[in-house]
């Protein structure tokens, strides 16, 4: 299906927020929000944003990307992941303006911006979110990444042939990684109460998710070390018990993917994962 890439310009608390709308000719009546995090902007890395906004609107499906203020050509000073909701409401706002077909939403983001997202949808005062498209969603703590590098890291060199030959041939300094090892392990040491942020942002987004009545797609690299600091989280809070067994929310892991799906292949694989996605949604509405 045809489809045309519209820039916009919005305004948000005096501030002015660039995006771009891939509109179908014949647009369904579902779309898709694009929620930038970290470092990126509105094209994405690889310019993967751009090709799956592409790929959707190729499949009726109107999709806004834009710059939240403080990224890319939006203005105004940067904004923490966790104080975008008035940007994401705008951005949903102009996207049902501009095409008006549309009745919901699906919220996707990477990384921070996934945990954005979420955040978003856990004030749940913004019906027209239906689904929520997470990658690799952040959820880092010192404990959670003490976890991880401990898991993944550590516990995975000790299985190295190369590394026990070099520590046998001399080539091999340990004495940095036995101070990470032991910072890691003094970050899983508990703090008091009262040093305890409360709620924090994790446990907003578990609760968040614990309530969101729409459907969650949850894709994973599976060579990505938020990811696996995603599943420690997942794992050992209880805030987080039992969230990703839920009837609603299904789980899409991509295999030897890094964070950002640099290779063609497996950003092919995290496309037709949303996509088919996406389509079950819609038929499902």
């Amino acid at each position: 299906m045809n489809f045309t890439d519209q820039p916009v310009v919005m305004p948000c608390a005096g501030e002015a927020l660039v995006g771009i709308i891939s509109q179908p000719e014949q647009p369904a009546t579902l779309g898709m929000v694009m929620v930038v995090g970290g470092p990126q902007y509105r094209v994405g890395s690889h310019r993967q944003f751009v090709l799956l906004a592409r790929c959707l609107a190729s499949a009726g499906f109107p999709v806004m990307r834009f710059d939240h203020r403080g990224l890319g050509d939006s203005s105004a000073e940067r904004m923490p992941f966790d104080a975008i909701h008035g940007d994401i409401r705008v951005a949903i706002d102009t996207l049902q303006r501009q095409c008006p077909s549309v009745q919901r939403v699906v919220l996707w983001g990477l990384c921070d911006g996934a945990s954005a997202a979420l955040l978003y949808s856990g004030r749940g005062d913004d019906p027209r979110v239906a689904g929520l498209c997470l990658l690799n969603p952040w959820v880092r703590s010192d404990a959670t990444l003490a976890r991880t590098r401990i898991k993944h890291y550590y516990a995975g060199r000790l299985l190295e042939g190369s590394f026990w030959r070099r520590l046998w041939q001399g080539q091999y300094e340990w004495r940095p990684s036995l101070a990470g090892l032991w910072q890691s392990l003094q970050a899983l040491r508990p703090e008091p109460p009262s040093a305890q942020p409360e709620p924090s942002f994790q446990h907003n987004m578990a609760r968040a998710l614990r309530h969101f009545p729409g459907q969650v797609l949850l894709l994973l690299s599976a060579c990505d070390y938020t990811a696996k600091e995603f599943l420690e989280c997942a794992q050992s809070d209880p805030a987080w018990q039992g969230l990703l067994q839920r009837p609603l929310l299904e789980r899409v892991d991509v295999a030897d993917a890094d964070h950002t799906f640099s290779r063609a292949i497996w950003r092919a694989a995290a496309e037709q994962a949303v996509l088919g996605w996406m389509r079950r949604l819609e038929s499902s509405g």
